[in-house]
């Protein structure tokens, strides 16, 4: 396959809005990358496929527009045909799309916008709309010592959309507020080896089991002194926000989540080597909250020895600790890589509240990532964690944190 890869200069006519814009030379270098998908995670299991990457630089020689249309097998979703779009025309201004469909139960439609372009530069907009049907989610029971014996299947049927809008009142402080509009309905699941949840627990035991409505709005503070906002090597980030659902508009319950968030990165030899560090907690408060609604621990950007939604509970507590090494710089298929090793440490847990966490509820993940750098803006990884419940590997885009 890597004998088919090629690079072509094509002419920018041929390659209209939003795939080009006026930061495009003509013609416009383009760099074809076929590529096998090889991906495992403890919720979905095995899948195996093919993809090509189009990478279209602008005129800095920087990938502007990612297109990665794939085909895929997974024993418990059939044949998976998926279109992943990513554009960023300019670094305060950027889009996603991901189209896909699944002969079996899965489907996911999302899009995705940010513009910081308003205001000279002080408003940021961000705008996520989605509707998708995930077969594989999983459901243990709550609190901490919630048994690999007790795991259930079932579909996640979702459609919604989520925007916020921050703006910078103080140099490196932003007030945010946001909108969170959530219609989940829950079906049997993929995994045929596995109880259906709703046949396994009750309405009464979990709250939301039969489907639920979130219609919630947040207020928050942000805090950063990053260098950059998706690929940061130096700064500080914090964040604490109020998020507040109440029935009146809406909402199946009335709820409230508090929520903290630190992360540090520390930069050593120019660079080569970033230690970094995030520390959460998560609190909701309210009766009867929806299950999926409640703070969740588990997955590829929280604790990556587990799938996701592992462990759920009224509030959690999570640290990571991640040293991000850049072992050499290569170009690949006339593509500028940072090729990085990134040792790391999940350690969280979920609980009742943070004055009853007790020591024997934490979860301690090491682990191992692999990353493909493109800067300014796209990272491949695989990270591969350790759990109670054995190795969990995940493959995706993007830092986890």
């Amino acid at each position: 396959m890597a004998l088919t890869a090629c690079t072509s200069m094509v002419p920018r006519q041929r390659l209209p809005y939003p795939l080009t814009d006026e930061n495009f030379g003509d013609p416009v270098k383009v760099v074809t990358i076929p590529l096998p998908v090889i991906a495992s995670s403890p919720n979905e299991g095995v899948t195996l496929g093919a993809l090509s990457a189009f990478l279209i630089h602008n005129a800095k020689d920087e990938v502007s527009t990612l297109i990665a249309p794939q085909i895929n097998y997974n024993q418990n979703f059939g044949t998976t045909f998926t279109f992943y779009g990513a554009f960023f025309p300019s670094p305060d201004r950027n889009w996603e799309t991901n189209l896909s469909k699944s002969t079996r139960v899965n489907e996911d439609y999302e899009l995705r916008l940010r513009d910081k372009t308003f205001f000279d530069k002080k408003l940021e907009t961000n705008a996520f709309i989605y509707d998708f049907s995930d077969g594989s989610a999983r459901f243990f029971g709550f609190q901490s010592d919630s048994s690999k014996d007790d795991e259930t299947n079932y579909a996640d049927k979702e459609y919604g959309f989520t925007l916020s809008a921050g703006y910078e009142i103080w140099p490196h402080i932003q007030l945010v507020v946001g909108e969170r509009f959530r219609k989940v309905r829950i079906r049997p699941g993929a995994v045929e080896n596995l109880p259906y949840t709703a046949d396994r627990f009750t309405v009464a035991e979990v709250p939301g089991i039969d489907g639920f409505t979130a219609h919630a709005q947040k207020i928050g503070l942000v805090y950063s002194t990053l260098d950059s906002r998706d690929m940061p090597t130096r700064g500080l980030y914090a964040r604490a926000s109020i998020e507040g659902s109440g029935k009146f508009l809406g909402s199946s319950a009335g709820y409230r989540h508090y929520e903290v968030e630190t992360k540090g990165y520390f930069p050593l030899g120019k660079a080569r080597y970033i230690s970094v560090g995030r520390l959460a907690y998560n609190q909701t408060l309210g009766n009867d909250v929806p299950f999926l609604e409640r703070s969740i621990l588990g997955g590829e950007t929280t604790l990556r020895g587990y799938g996701r939604n592992r462990f759920i509970d009224s509030s959690y507590l999570l640290c990571n600790l991640e040293e991000r090494i850049r072992l050499f710089r290569w170009s690949v298929f006339n593509v500028n890589t940072d090729w990085e090793l990134a040792p790391f440490i999940d350690l969280g847990a979920v609980m009742e509240s943070l004055d009853k966490a007790k020591t024997n509820s934490f979860e301690f993940n090491p682990g191992l990532g692999f990353r493909a750098v493109v800067r300014p803006n796209i990272v491949g990884r695989v990270d591969i964690g350790i759990g109670k419940d054995g190795p969990a590997v995940f493959v995706g885009l993007g830092y986890p944190f």
